[in-house]
């Protein structure tokens, strides 16, 4: 009973502190931490006690697999040299760096633990970076890079430690040291695609989506205690099983499945991410309370933690910057082609984006009980851990804004999600004609186009910042739909309560309901206005002979209008004009279809949005955006 009502005050608490940070808009982890400091020296308030077994084989496992499963492996790859220089390079780097400071001000520390503790100190939390990103709107292949080392460097520094703590006990030679860990990762890889592959099969077999779902629960614990059987990186394995079950999610899953698990592991994340920095705060009291009995003073303690802060800082700084001049001194030379320049500004952000969080606390509790000044090694973990939550954490934002990075662009992402479902829709309009059978109704084959156009039109009214209409036609049909099933489901909730149908009937037409909700369910806020064009994003763009045609200017007919939609008293959504005539006419969404029309007349075969701030283009022959 004590313990069910421990883990509830848990929850309750995470859920009360993010829901004040959201409110006021305060950073929650330091919230949550500063609320479990405080906690922690109430008295009545239990001890907390967080043990290197509870972060490593409870918590850590089904974290990093709630990120992997929602990480690209697309992406990964193509930014897999990066990853790796800051996951692998960099933990070595800071672990020895660190290692140095602290030999050299802790009083009779061994190299070995001192090398320990860099390793503690090394990785940067995947919870802590991904929270960080998100309030602040970094660039999306920024955050991508972040958080592909947080997902990988748990794995290296982990490893590490082990290795260091083995030197510590003088039972392992150098040569050794590189041998296991090069054998850890290629363990923790191939424990990690094994159980990966095998989930997937067998998801993919599965008809019962509550099976289904239980078992993604159970696959990062069984990837992490397969890899630490065979002396593998658990924590690697973990995010191998992670990356292949995520892209392979969309080919082995129904959709029913798909959201099932989404929303249950999106729950997941959200409690133990919380619940991390609110057990970090927790364990302050008592990490002070074995450090009151070391021979060092005060002041001394004070002084090693500030240092290990201050080299645990500066160590991914002068990495950043080493990484940087090396590249720029094997372009000018010719030895590597830089096809795509890194901006320093990017650097100076992966710099300041070195967030600690509960690995670090955890791996500090792995240190053996008899290394030298234990306590004191723990408590500067805690340090490093707060100091740069908060001197990273709080100044990143402002970093950020200073250097005029570029936030993902909602109008961009519209425009990209209208050409997809644009082919998409071609693509099923072309399956039609191929399975409709000759009995196979008219009306139902009209409805089947009918949908299909709807939804694509859809996407494509979100773009055109400014519209002759209070709403478009889709934000229309969403506004009464809504409403009617609202008063659907009143009657329904009638039916239940006056004992007209069985309960489980209601339930199962209240199910229908919900899912038609959730096709409803949009982001209804306006895309901002911003000074910034909008174009076809680069990966989106085609490359047909009619958009590498070089158009030119010519003069629109109209400056405003659809003069085909005022011609038969119609009205228009977004306007579209044609760069080989310069018609101005009105979008598919619209009544009249006017741009296409004219397409279907003149044969003209570009046209580009007419909205104020849009150049984007469309191909009507070949059909790709440009």
């Amino acid at each position: 009973m004590h313990v069910a009502a421990e883990i509830v005050a848990l929850v309750v608490a995470v859920l009360a502190v993010t829901a004040l940070a959201r409110r006021f808009d305060w950073p929650a982890p330091l919230c949550l931490i500063a609320v479990g400091v405080a906690a922690s020296y109430v008295p009545g308030v239990p001890d907390y006690a967080l043990s290197s077994e509870v972060v490593l084989v409870g918590l850590l496992p089904p974290l990093l697999y709630s990120a992997a499963i929602q990480t690209s492996l697309l992406d990964f790859r193509k930014m897999r040299g990066p990853i790796a220089t800051l996951s692998v390079g960099l933990v070595v780097f800071t672990a020895f760096g660190v290692g140095l400071v602290a030999w050299a001000v802790v009083p009779g520390l061994p190299f070995a633990a001192a090398v320990a503790l860099g390793a503690v100190v090394a990785p940067p939390d995947a919870v802590a970076a991904s929270a960080v990103a998100r309030r602040v709107g970094m660039p999306r292949k920024l955050v991508r890079l972040l958080e592909g080392e947080s997902l990988f460097n748990d794995a290296a520094a982990l490893v590490a430690l082990r290795t260091a703590i083995a030197a510590l006990a003088g039972s392992i030679t150098l040569w050794q040291v590189g041998i296991d860990f090069v054998l850890a990762l290629a363990g923790g890889a191939a424990g990690g695609a094994v159980v990966g592959i095998a989930a997937a099969w067998v998801r993919n077999k599965l008809t019962d989506m509550v099976t289904d779902t239980a078992l993604s629960f159970a696959v990062p614990f069984v990837a992490y205690m397969l890899a630490e059987v065979v002396h593998g990186s658990g924590v690697l394995s973990v995010v191998i099983a992670g990356l292949i079950l995520g892209h392979k999610a969309p080919v082995i899953l129904s959709g029913q499945a798909r959201l099932s698990s989404r929303h249950n592991w999106q729950t997941i994340q959200f409690l133990l991410e919380n619940l991390v920095f609110l057990l970090i705060g927790l364990q302050v009291r008592m990490i002070f309370e074995q450090v009151a009995d070391s021979e060092l003073s005060g002041i001394a303690i004070a002084g090693i933690c500030v240092a290990v802060l201050v080299a645990t800082i500066v160590t991914r700084v002068l990495w950043l910057i080493g990484i940087g001049t090396a590249k720029r001194i094997t372009a000018r030379l010719g030895w590597k082609r830089r096809r795509h320049p890194w901006p320093w500004k990017y650097s100076a952000v992966i710099a300041w984006s070195g967030m600690r969080g509960v690995v670090t606390l955890a791996a500090a509790f792995v240190l053996p009980p008899d290394t030298p000044h234990r306590g004191v090694l723990v408590l500067s973990a805690f340090v490093v851990v707060a100091g740069t939550l908060v001197v990273q954490g709080m100044t990143l934002p402002g970093l950020v804004r200073r250097l005029r990075l570029p936030a993902p662009d909602p109008a961009e992402d519209a425009l990209q999600e209208a050409a997809v479902l644009n082919d998409m829709g071609h693509v099923a309009l072309a399956r039609l004609e191929e399975i409709r059978r000759p009995e196979d109704p008219q009306e139902v084959v009209d409805r089947l186009r009918a949908r299909l156009q709807d939804r694509t039109n859809s996407a494509w009214e979100q773009l055109g910042r400014q519209s002759t209409l209070a709403e478009t036609p889709s934000d229309a049909y969403r506004r009464m739909r809504l409403d009617l099933l609202q008063v659907e489901r009143e009657q329904a909730l009638l039916a239940r309560n006056n004992g007209v149908a069985d309960d489980v009937v209601l339930r199962r037409v209240l199910e229908r309901l919900d899912i038609e909700e959730s096709m409803l369910d949009r982001d209804d806020e306006e895309l901002p206005e911003t000074d910034r064009e909008l174009r076809t994003p680069a990966p989106t763009a085609g490359s047909c002979k009619h958009l590498s045609h070089p158009w030119k200017d010519v003069e629109p007919s109209a400056r405003d209008s659809c003069a085909a939609c005022i011609a038969e008293g119609l009205t228009w959504v977004h306007l579209r004009m044609c760069l080989k005539c310069g018609n101005v006419a009105c979008c598919d969404s619209s009544p009249g279809n006017h741009a296409t029309r004219h397409f279907h007349d003149s044969r003209h075969p570009v046209m580009r949005s007419y909205e104020p701030g849009e150049t984007w283009r469309w191909c009507f022959v070949d059909t790709q955006l440009g």
